[in-house]
Order: C-alpha cells, then sequence, then structure tokens
C-alpha cells in the first residue's frame, strides 16, 4: 500500500510541475507577443530606446574587445547572448 500511496504523491507532484512549465511558456509567448508589438509601435512613432553606456560599447570595439562589447551591451540591454551579438555585430 506504501508503493502506492508514494506512486499516487509523485503523479501528482509530477502533473504540478508539468502544468507549471505549461504556464510559463504560456506565459512568455504571451510575454514575447507583447514585446514584438510594443517594438512596432515604437518603429511606427521613429522611436529609438536609448541606452547610456552604448559609447562605451561602441569604444570596446574599436579597441577590438568585441567579446567584451557583447558582454556590455549584454549588461546595459538584458538581451540573450545571440541578441547581443547579432546587435554588436551590426555596430561594428
Amino acid at each position: 500500500m506504501d508503493n502506492v500511496g508514494f506512486l499516487a504523491l509523485a503523479l501528482a507532484v509530477l502533473g504540478g510541475v508539468i502544468g507549471f512549465e505549461s504556464r510559463f511558456a504560456r506565459t512568455d509567448r504571451r510575454l514575447a507577443r507583447v514585446e514584438r508589438k510594443l517594438d512596432l509601435i515604437m518603429e511606427h512613432l521613429d522611436l529609438r530606446e536609448e541606452y547610456p553606456r552604448m559609447d562605451e560599447v561602441a569604444a570596446l570595439l574599436r579597441e577590438g574587445k568585441k567579446i567584451h562589447a557583447i558582454k556590455v551591451y549584454r549588461d546595459i540591454t538584458g538581451a540573450d547572448l545571440k541578441e547581443a551579438k547579432d546587435a554588436v555585430d551590426r555596430l561594428g
């Protein structure tokens, strides 16, 4: 009987974890959709997001410190690695 109770508890926990992961994934998709819409609105209004330390990123690029520039860009913007690398490539 203990094995059945343990199995039921394990299945309940597993079901709860799967439910939370599903909710997080759905929330991430909704957030990404909202960010895309905001980007489109800003583009339509010809607005640019200003970051105060972008001159530091440009200076690092001029010095040939691309990896450090990517790290600083990520710190400034919160971008993931691919986004930061692509943005720094566009700057350089």
